[in-house]
């Protein structure tokens, strides 16, 4: 854990401005980071715990697209966690178009435009992050090794399969830990030299010397790039400044950690679907290393059996409270708060957003349903996808998505049984 004098000298800085074109629908009325995971987190929850378990307590949240829905989460979940009096904060900065008259134009310019708060703190470090990735990271560990190496700027990295690559910065490095190539989403990715089928991937965490970010921001703004700091910035660091690579291991088993991308909506539901595993990969119950977010007071799921009704099942599923199974069966599936799951209903393999109703005799299977989504009574999605498709997104994978305010209608389908 980082002691609390180091994070007093460093600034952490979450990059949460992004549309996320690639998870639309999904993303069409919030940023990214806003979007439900788990049943009861946002994306961001997890990199806001992971930087308040590493003991860090000065942290700016760069926020620019559909940010309204992300703000009030961070004011009801995590404003009571820190104290402001003793110079602890989680605050959301918006575009503020004094250092340039602009919207965040990149990654490097939302920095660069947010100068102004490394010259009030004067860190010695800013550890810069990204707001939608899915794993568990102490960043003291990787603090350490940052200052015993006397890096510039360390890159929290980890291998994996090339395909899996190319929408990623890709680094080459050698076996000191140096990296002497940087790729951003190449068509062809770096090989590691020991497995030709694997490629070693920028984390999105990185550890900066505040003195080497300033710099480099401010000589980005005044060129003509595209202000970011995997195509523009990094690159034109390699053979100039120390750049190190830290490889992201479990701390446990010294393996390869858990550390999801969820870029895609593909990605989206299988990391959810990575929850329901009877023994799961990413451990959202250590006590030691909790996962903050905001909880809405709703009453406790219930299961009903009842006269006309089948009784309620739940299988290898995640459930929020709120919820009531009145006769339907869930398996595998994870739902947010207040779903409501009607008699003869079936849920498979499901992602359900806060609100969600699933009428009597409905079918789910591989569906993410967006929030306050009424499934009509009969309905089937999922298992005719060429049907789906003229309704709804349909993935490659085969999942479809049904996003928030979609009006499905209320009339049961021929032969369903009316909710009793």
């Amino acid at each position: 854990m980082i002691t609390p004098a180091v994070s007093r000298q460093t600034t952490a800085f979450v990059l949460a401005g992004g549309e996320g074109q690639r998870l639309h629908p999904l993303t069409r009325i919030r940023a990214k980071p806003a979007v439900t995971f788990g049943g009861v987190y946002r994306l961001l929850d997890f990199t806001l715990s992971n930087a308040v378990n590493s003991g860090l307590r000065r942290i700016h949240v760069l926020v620019q697209y559909g940010s309204l829905s992300l703000a009030r989460h961070v004011r009801r979940g995590w404003a009571h966690l820190l104290t402001d009096d003793l110079g602890e904060f989680v605050d959301l900065v918006t575009p503020q178009r004094t250092a340039a008259d602009r919207f965040y134009a990149g990654t490097a310019d939302s920095i660069f435009q947010n100068v102004s708060l490394l010259q009030d703190e004067r860190p010695d470090h800013v550890v810069l992050l990204s707001g939608d990735h899915v794993y568990r990271m102490d960043y003291g560990d990787m603090m350490t090794s940052h200052r015993e190496r006397g890096a510039a700027l360390t890159i929290a990295c980890i291998a994996l399969p090339r395909e899996l690559c190319t929408g990623l910065g890709v680094l080459e490095v050698m076996e000191d830990g140096r990296v002497v190539g940087f790729q951003e989403k190449p068509a062809d990715p770096i090989p590691l030299p020991d497995d030709p089928s694997r490629s070693l991937v920028s984390m999105g965490v990185y550890v900066w010397e505040t003195e080497t970010l300033v710099r480099r921001v401010a000589d980005d703004a005044r060129r003509r790039t595209t202000h970011d700091f995997g195509r523009d910035i990094i690159p034109g660091m390699i053979g100039s400044d120390p750049v190190y690579a830290f490889p992201f291991r479990d701390p446990h088993t010294g393996g390869p950690a858990y550390w999801r991308d969820v870029g895609t909506l593909d990605n989206y539901w299988q990391t959810n679907m990575d929850l329901v595993e009877p023994v799961p990969q990413f451990n959202l119950y250590d006590p030691d290393w909790p996962f903050y977010t905001y909880r809405p007071q709703v009453p406790p799921t219930k299961t009903v059996f009842a006269m006309g009704r089948r009784a309620a099942r739940i299988t290898d599923s995640l459930v929020a409270d709120g919820c009531i199974i009145s006769g339907g069966r869930v398996h595998r599936s994870v739902l947010s708060f207040d779903v409501r799951v009607e008699s003869y209903a079936r849920v498979d393999e499901s992602v359900l957003m806060r609100g969600v109703h699933v009428g009597s005799g409905a079918r789910l299977r591989r569906v993410v349903v967006d929030r306050e989504v009424r499934i009509p009574a009969g309905m089937e999605i999922g298992f005719d996808l060429e049907r789906d498709r003229q309704l709804f997104t349909v993935t490659p994978g085969g999942v479809v998505v049904v996003p928030e305010g979609s009006a499905l209608g209320e009339e049961p389908a021929p032969g369903a049984i009316p909710a009793g």
